[in-house]
């Protein structure tokens, strides 16, 4: 049964059953319990924070929050406590402008490992709140950790766990994180009280997962430009797609210079390898100003190839769980 039915339409059908055959009090006691029950999880409307949901009232899942606005937001909701999952430098310094603590546990795709799940347990039992966890998108790495750490808090039911996912969108493809929040379970106080957890507000991260993360949101923006045909962005006029392509070349060409890719298998360098000649490909056919149909032709199928390859490139070597 999933998440929505049973903790919704179950519990408001059980009211109706109720109320026609128990007392006013009784029936009023119920439905206080049972309001409290369904309420959760719940899909905010919140106009800088993508895809927020709540948990718990203590705890708010969501997207990487960017710019003045975004931290206003977080303010109005009354948040104390911001946790990044994700692998991005958090933006400590607009996060102190709006009084809020920001703390860096990064994780991956593949899995929380179970010394991060804790960790996290931890962050959200004993720091100030409301907390908001994010990741880049909040629809993947974000609502698996906030996932966990309910769980292992005793403030949702382990039963739940992978429906909450599925609430939020995390792509099935994920399966490690969908792993780890169905064998999430709750972790006795003492065992969290004994730990010594140093919550960082920035964590250090190994050069490919930084790369990494420059490479994805430099992504993010050339989505939207293929989304608007390659014309400029009413929303972000100072980005230009050609420097967009060229950022994207310049991370896979330093990507394959590191070491640790060096010894990662012969078809993951292959990829990388051609993803940076398509994004070679994808510069100069946006800085040719004919714009002919074979230009836009060869600029489409050029991303499309570099879409594919990371979608097959993630399900090969970053989605396997842990």
């Amino acid at each position: 049964m999933s998440f929505s039915s049973r903790g919704y339409l179950t519990c408001c059908l059980t009211l109706v059953c109720m109320s026609a055959c128990n007392s006013d009090d009784e029936v009023a006691s119920r439905n206080e319990r049972s309001a409290v029950e369904r309420q959760f999880p719940l899909r905010l409307a919140a106009k800088n924070l993508p895809n927020a949901i709540q948990l718990h009232e203590r705890v708010i899942s969501g997207g990487q929050p960017e710019g003045e606005e975004a931290f206003r937001e977080l303010r109005e909701l009354g948040i104390k406590t911001v946790i990044s999952v994700d692998g991005a430098k958090p933006d400590t310094e607009l996060a102190a402008k709006y009084d809020l603590r920001y703390i860096h546990l990064p994780h991956g795709y593949n899995g929380i490992p179970e010394q991060r799940m804790a960790e996290l347990a931890k962050a959200v039992r004993d720091l100030e709140g409301p907390i908001y966890v994010h990741c880049h998108h909040g629809k993947h790495r974000s609502p698996a950790a906030a996932t966990v750490a309910c769980v292992a808090n005793g403030m949702l039911d382990s039963r739940f766990a992978s429906d909450v996912l599925a609430f939020a969108g995390t792509s099935p493809n994920y399966q490690g994180l969908y792993k780890s929040a169905a064998i999430a379970r709750p972790i006795d106080d003492a065992v969290l009280d004994a730990m010594q957890v140093d919550f960082p507000s920035v964590a250090e991260l190994p050069p490919l997962a930084e790369s990494m993360v420059l490479l994805e949101h430099t992504f993010d923006h050339l989505k939207q430009f293929a989304a608007a045909e390659w014309q400029p962005l009413t929303k972000h006029p100072d980005l230009e797609a050609a420097h967009e392509a060229l950022l994207l070349k310049e991370h896979f060409v330093e990507m394959l210079r590191l070491d640790s890719v060096a010894a990662e298998p012969a078809e993951f360098r292959a990829m990388l390898a051609e993803s940076e000649s398509d994004a070679d490909k994808m510069e100069l056919a946006l800085r040719d100003r004919n714009q002919s149909d074979a230009n836009v032709n060869q600029l489409n199928s050029a991303f499309k190839r570099i879409n594919e390859n990371c979608t097959q490139c993630h399900r090969q070597f970053r989605d396997v769980p842990l």
